[in-house]
């Protein structure tokens, strides 16, 4: 196991913005592995996403992905697919149009678009939502849709930002199953945010825990609330334990 090169490998990671800094952050996240960040909001969830993504040229410390310095890799050649929690669909795009959007952008000859967006519809069943426009979707409906638009460039790292925080509890516990079985179809490595405590359990194999741009804690997901963990003061208080 101590050969295996991790998915993400994050040494004394900085980032400023504005007046949130990300500080000191140390994360190995393995292959495969489904993680999930959970805090607060504002604890900087979505800015460790976008650091991994490409979107900061002014890093500190030391990032690699999949065993290669990610400050010498392009955002577009990263294989990164980021869902936000939004989903950021094109709202002038029909569901067709937006899941073959990637694919456009790297000059994928038409006819293999066409045949690429049948088949992911058809396994995220959205295939009856193709010549519809995202304002006309349900949450799940437009959750699906992102999820597809991502998965269809085969990235090896999945960034999912507050994935299911719109989503009423029965469409929320669909797509929780849709996850995990995306996940062992693909294979590729996902990373999740979320305040949920249930949903990083019931998800994650990990869970790094994120307060105040800090990543205060990382337990495995059946440890989360165990008391044989010698937590802080701090993450006691924002899990509610004594």
């Amino acid at each position: 196991m101590d050969n295996v090169i991790p998915a993400v490998k994050a040494k004394h990671l900085s980032v400023k913005c504005g007046d949130f800094s990300l500080k000191n952050i140390n994360l190995s996240v393995m292959q495969n592995e489904i993680f999930a960040i959970l805090g607060k909001t504002g604890s900087g969830k979505t800015v460790f996403l976008e650091c991994l993504a490409g979107f900061y040229l002014n890093l500190g410390g030391e990032m690699q992905l999949f065993g290669n310095n990610a400050a010498g890799i392009a955002l577009e050649d990263r294989s990164v697919g980021f869902v936000y929690q939004d989903y950021g669909l094109f709202p002038h795009l029909n569901v067709f149009k937006n899941i073959a959007y990637g694919l456009k952008m790297h000059h994928v000859p038409k006819a293999e678009i066409k045949q690429k967006v049948k088949t992911m519809a058809e396994m995220l069943s959205i295939s009856h939502i193709l010549s519809c426009y995202p304002a006309t979707l349900s949450g799940g409906e437009k959750q699906r849709t992102a999820l597809a638009r991502a998965l269809i460039m085969q990235p090896k790292l999945l960034l999912l930002d507050e994935p299911f925080s719109a989503l009423d509890p029965s469409t929320k516990n669909n797509m929780y199953n849709e996850l995990l079985r995306l996940h062992k179809k693909f294979g590729c490595t996902t990373i999740f945010v979320t305040h949920d405590f249930k949903e990083a359990q019931s998800l994650a194999g990990r869970i790094g825990i994120l307060l105040d741009g800090k990543l205060t804690a990382v337990v495995k997901s059946d440890e989360l609330f165990s008391e044989n963990m010698n937590y802080t003061s701090e993450i006691c208080n924002f899990l509610g334990i004594s």
